[in-house]
């Protein structure tokens, strides 16, 4: 019987080779998609397949091995760099090259190229804020390093040897599944990855935003609702840290003019953090007498993983951690003498200046009162099924000109073009960083290593086997006038333009403070008494670092076993704050029967937004219900870029501030007071559990509520995990929402076990066995013990043990 069925699958699958073979607009055609002997058939794997590796891969220059342990992890051994880092590529591209080539296309706007004209505008958008440009840039500044260049060129190679190894039959599911082919991979590409992880992780200012918000409200309620640093907060660097050096002084010039709401960002950005935690205990606080540091990024989760977990190992480097696809070292991760970790700093490092352009040619713009020639870049969009798409995009002295009126939104067709200064556009060589990090042995190792960092800025953490922690928020950071940055800029004046830079022995940090432990959680990086202006108003987050630093400051004898579970800690921190309040001025004579019931599931509730709770699928429904009624006088100006204020900054509003106009709610025929504010959001919040067709008597509990989606980077849903069941939210230490949560979770004993997770699994392949092998293992809060070995004594134990595959 299951050969008739597979005999009767193979002739229908035969039979509409034949009758589909052909293309339907941009899908492909779907016989060669269905072909059992080139096509999707051929996706399948056999557990034990994926560790074979042929033993003479063309390109190799000494012979070398690779392992994999029982959860698919490579571990690499070379006879020199160039061969591991070679290995690297090639590993790599077998698991993940779509992944790598989708990333690089995305970042260099060449999405259209697959999907035709229904992604234009992104492409456009990405031509636009000049990501080629800026990876052209760094890959320049790289190729000044000989010893850096040679090393990504090594990587490119292996990746390239994968390639050429490819044929239909063998070619990732994705390549079928829309018809195309890849491409050769070059240095280009990894720097075009880089920078996109700059565009992801720096693109956090709110220039525009900030001058419709001043123009709108004025300055007393601008600054009410967007202050620059709330009283009462716990920064990277402690409140009263002295600081031992003399600052560079910025240039002295009015760069600033009255803002004027005339800007509509043409992309939204989203309120959600891209955050992450990181810290190190010093052995003094810990149970074993060692180090511990602990990581987890939080990023949108994404299959295959944003993550690629591997061991490398060759004279003079034993390393271990995660890596980006298509980038050569261990991003995240430890050695024998050290660990690190990172999280994004938050801080601004992009300034928008408005430009007047001399006529709609764009060739000449005004610069200190003279028409100032622009540079034009032609920019030839390359559509499928259609004509290529021509753009030109005109460069200033601060960068491309993003918006004007040919691309973006101005009301009523007026405002000016803006240009773009980023220090991504400068030229850097971070792949050195962690080159180095790989490498390092000690302290000062560490810092050597991070002077070669520059976009996105980030906060690394660092423990050692001697002993030390330590901390540093690094990055290129101009030095600002006060307020520079936080509006859109005068482009007129040249002096707008970075030309002074903070030193980076300047740049906050803590080595091996008195309280025993570093720690960050894109707070802000120190108090105002810092000697260099810094945009305070970005992203940051204001309850998982508070929560963080209040239990290793309660404990002063911590176990691994205790970061796992602060790593996993579901204490909502934003409703241990908040509920009390909106509990006690609630106006309970508007509520129906309903709104009563949810009130007393919160009365009760413990602020944990565990799995099993369902107090916690009340109050995210009634926080977001408060904040679009409270700040609906910013969220219903559809002709301008604006946004809400933090959930911070919402909090203390609530708090503090008995009455007020924005508690009044514009569409409502009523004058609200704070009372009534909070029940007409407690009401609509009942009727959006109503909408979802959730019954308010009998809610869902919060992991069934928020149903965790790890999505495939197609959009795919068969090749996607939905409904994961899991607790966290933004905004508590296990960040873990809809769509966002961390991505690499690890905890390094230092000079003993390491342990670490991913929400998916080392393949990329649909039809792996280890494509999402690890997603249920991360969803429970659990980990696997990563294997270190460095000598073959230890390699050949493991096998015995059944944790290695020999091959």
């Amino acid at each position: 019987m299951p050969f008739l069925r597979f005999a009767l699958s193979f002739l229908l699958t035969l039979s509409l080779v034949l009758v589909l073979d052909r293309r339907m607009g941009v899908a492909p055609p779907f016989g060669k998609f269905l072909n059992p002997f080139s096509g999707c058939w051929q996706q399948a794997e056999a557990i034990g397949a994926e560790a074979e590796i042929p033993e003479n891969i063309p390109g190799l220059r000494q012979p070398a091995r690779v392992y994999f342990d029982h959860r698919r992890v490579p571990h690499v051994f070379a006879e020199n760099e160039l061969d591991l880092y070679f290995l690297q590529g090639y590993l790599t591209a077998r698991d993940r090259l779509w992944q790598m080539e989708i990333q690089t296309h995305s970042a260099a706007g060449r999405i259209s190229e697959i999907m035709g004209p229904s992604t234009l505008e992104y492409d456009r958008n990405q031509r636009r804020i000049g990501l080629v440009y800026a990876a052209e840039e760094a890959e320049a500044f790289i190729r000044s390093n000989p010893e850096s260049v040679e090393l990504i060129e090594a990587y490119s190679q292996g990746v390239n040897a994968w390639i050429n190894s490819l044929d239909q039959r063998t070619l990732p599911l994705e390549y079928k599944l829309l018809d195309y082919q890849p491409e050769a991979w070059t240095p280009l590409k990894t720097a075009l990855l880089l920078k996109n992880m700059a565009l992801m992780l720096s693109a956090t200012e709110w220039d525009i935003e900030n001058t419709n918000a001043m123009a709108l409200l004025g300055r007393d309620q601008f600054n009410r609702l967007f202050p620059e640093y709330f009283a009462g907060q716990d920064p990277i660097v402690p409140t009263g840290t002295s600081w031992n050096f003399t600052p560079i002084p910025p240039v002295a010039d009015s760069l600033m003019e009255k803002p004027i709401a005339a800007y509509t960002q043409s992309q939204p950005k989203s309120d959600a953090i891209l955050g992450s935690n990181n810290w190190a205990v010093s052995g003094k606080r810990s149970k074993t007498g060692r180090p511990i540091l602990c990581n987890d990024p939080h990023l949108k989760l994404s299959l295959p993983s944003i993550w690629y977990e591997m061991h490398l190992v060759c004279p003079g480097m034993n390393v271990y951690g995660v890596t980006l696809p298509g980038a050569p070292a261990v991003i995240i991760g430890f050695n024998e003498s050290v660990a690190w970790g990172v999280t994004n700093a938050g801080r601004d490092v992009r300034d928008w200046h408005r430009i007047s352009f001399k006529d709609h040619s764009k060739t000449a713009y005004k610069l200190n009162g003279k028409w100032t020639p622009s540079r034009l870049k032609i920019e030839r969009i390359k559509l499928r099924g259609a004509q290529d798409f021509l753009d030109t995009v005109a460069y200033t002295l601060f960068g491309p000109v993003v918006y004007d009126h040919s691309f973006g939104k101005f009301p009523n067709g007026k405002g000016n073009p803006l240009a773009l200064q980023w220090t991504a556009f400068l030229g850097s060589n971070e792949f050195l960083t962690f080159y180095h990090l790989n490498k390092a042995g000690n302290y000062q190792d560490y810092l050597h290593a991070l002077d070669h960092y520059s976009c996105p800025a980030q906060n690394f953490v660092f423990a050692s086997v001697a002993g030390d922690i330590a901390i540093r928020e690094q990055g290129r950071f101009p030095v600002l006038q006060k307020e520079q940055g936080k509006f859109v800029l005068n482009g007129e004046l040249s002096s707008g333009k970075w030309n002074r830079f903070i030193p980076y022995d300047q740049n906050p940090g803590q080595f091996n403070p008195e309280r025993g432990f570093v720690s960050s959680a894109n707070q802000h990086p120190f108090d105002t008494s810092y000697p260099y202006y810094s945009c305070g108003i970005g992203p940051f987050e204001y309850f998982r670092n508070r929560r963080i630093n209040r239990v290793l400051a309660s404990d002063s004898s911590v176990s691994a076993a205790d970061m796992r579970s602060l790593q996993n800690d579901n204490l909502n921190l934003l409703a241990e704050e908040l509920l009390p309040v909106l509990l006690k001025y609630v106006d309970r004579k508007y509520l129906r029967k309903d709104d009563v019931k949810a009130l007393g599931y919160l009365a009760g509730w413990n602020f944990r937004n565990d799995p099993e709770q369902k107090a916690a699928v009340f109050f995210s429904e009634w926080f977001t219900a408060i904040q679009r009624v409270l700040w609906d006088e910013l969220l219903l100006q559809d002709s301008l870029a604006l946004r809400k204020p933090s959930s911070y900054a919402s909090l203390r509003f609530i708090s503090d501030v008995p009455e007020s106009p924005f508690y009044d709610y514009g569409p409502s025929p009523e004058k609200e007071n704070r009372a009534q504010m909070l029940a007409l959001a407690l009401k609509q919040s009942i009727d959006s559990l109503k909408s979802k067709n959730i019954n308010p008597a009998a809610p869902p509990d919060w992991g069934t509520y928020k149903a965790t989606v790890i999505q495939h980077l197609a959009r795919l849903d068969a090749f996607s995990r939905l409904n994961i069941r899991c607790g966290g939210d933004l905004g508590i230490v296990n960040a873990t929402n809809k769509t966002h949560g961390p991505s690499w979770r690890m905890i390094a004993e230092l000079g003993g076990k390491k342990w670490g997770i991913y929400p998916g699994g080392p393949s990329g392949n649909p039809g792996s066995p280890f494509y999402d092998n690890m997603v249920n293992t991360w969803a429970k809060g659990e980990y696997d013990e990563l294997l270190f070995p460095d000598q073959k004594s230890e390699l050949e134990a493991m096998i015995k043990k059944g944790k290695l595959i020999k091959p």
